[in-house]
């Protein structure tokens, strides 16, 4: 689902490339039967992160942008550097989950499955947007 959403990107050698890569692994993860569900946070979050940087380099005045791994920060950064329009405060709770999960995973900890995963419904919409946003710009 997410590589075929991202496949425009397919080993391109870029930033929304390695966001193409993560999707495939997200994809290879929803086929096993894996109970702890931090891994597949762990993608999900660099598949965003470099999506949104993706679009801050190819899509801002300076193509810059932080170095932050923050999803919600990053998002701010897309609308406010780019022609990227959304309602923000509907996804920030979602991002904030996602990057406190993906965190928790570098830690070793065992996070909330279920409410990482009704984040995750929350951000495929916003992946949506962004993919909208960045064809209708090509």
């Amino acid at each position: 689902m997410y590589q075929e959403k991202l496949k425009p990107f397919e080993n391109v050698e870029n930033l929304a490339g390695k966001s193409w890569g993560h999707a495939v692994a997200i994809d290879v993860l929803n086929n096993t039967n894996i109970k702890d569900c931090s891994i597949h946070c762990f993608h999900y979050q660099q598949m965003l992160e470099l999506f949104f940087k993706h679009l801050l380099e190819t899509k801002s005045e300076f193509g810059s942008y932080s170095k932050t791994h923050k999803l919600q920060r990053l998002l701010e950064e897309v609308i406010a550097n780019t022609q990227f329009r959304t309602d923000k405060n509907k996804y920030f709770m979602a991002l904030q989950v996602i990057t406190v999960c993906a965190e928790e995973y570098r830690y070793n900890f065992l996070i909330d499955c279920e409410g990482y995963k009704q984040s995750v419904k929350i951000c495929d919409a916003l992946l949506d947007e962004l993919l909208d946003f960045e064809h209708a710009t090509e």
